[in-house]
């Protein structure tokens, strides 16, 4: 059955990748952007031109109020959203002793305070629609710790423990809340690791390379669909066996 998908940070990378999978299997799909509009819309054209549906979204959605905004214009144009991918998240990478408060209060605002201005948001329209399915971005730095992002493992590693709570509140009402925990995956964020580096964290995977986009899309893909009906406040990890 076709549904209405929301995905925010949806321009590019892994949330490029979550957008046109959504697509492929059907869904109706808001590309959320912050800024990027010309690559929030090569997202819609690449649907469109696979014969999905798709339209282009701004919203800064750690702003309560273009959120609110954001959702209503989606409602007005395909109807209510239910699938939402929180996957909009930033780095301010620093070690803790050298890190202001900006960009400790600018990564949990994008990371975690999205999370819940939009899963609240969305939900209003899961619960009319009886049907829901929740899928938050976390990373393997929210489980196991990385040097240098305690602002973003702190934001990752509450994504968990908000999802496991909103699962326990709404799963009665046929809606499903879990989270993806991706590891390295091959996107310009790492891209900016050098390859140097990216060929070290890759001799750390069990797999021996850094994952894809369409591969943690896939993961996307399965707990949005009906074959997932019964798996919610799970953490889905998709790191090629880097935390092992």
């Amino acid at each position: 059955m076709s549904r209405v998908a929301l995905v925010t940070g949806g321009s590019r990378g892994i949330g490029r990748a979550i957008a046109l999978r959504l697509a492929a299997d059907g869904h109706q799909v808001a590309v959320n952007y912050a800024a990027s509009a010309a690559s929030a819309h090569d997202v819609v054209e690449a649907i469109v031109a696979r014969g999905g549906t798709a339209r282009a979204v701004q919203a800064d959605v750690g702003d309560a109020d273009a959120v609110a905004s954001m959702f209503g214009e989606i409602e007005d144009h395909f109807g209510r959203v239910g699938i939402l991918v929180n996957n909009a998240g930033i780095t301010r990478d620093d070690l803790l002793l050298r890190m202001g408060v900006d960009a400790w209060d600018e990564v949990i605002e994008t990371n975690l305070r999205s999370v819940y201005l939009c899963s609240r948001a969305a939900m209003r329209g899961m619960l009319r629609l009886k049907w829901g399915r929740i899928i938050s971005m976390s990373s393997i730095s929210g489980i196991s710790g990385n040097p240098g992002q305690a602002n973003y493992a702190a934001s990752k590693a509450a994504i968990i423990g908000f999802s496991k709570s909103v699962a326990r509140e709404v799963g009665s009402r046929n809606i499903t809340v879990n989270v993806v925990a991706p590891g390295f995956i091959e996107t310009d964020m790492t891209d900016k690791l050098g390859s140097e580096i990216a060929e070290e964290v890759a001799q750390r995977v069990a797999l021996g390379r850094l994952g894809r986009p369409e591969e943690i899309a896939a993961a996307v893909g399965y707990l949005a669909s009906d074959d997932a009906a019964y798996v919610t406040g799970q953490t889905l990890v998709v790191d090629g066996g880097l935390a092992l």
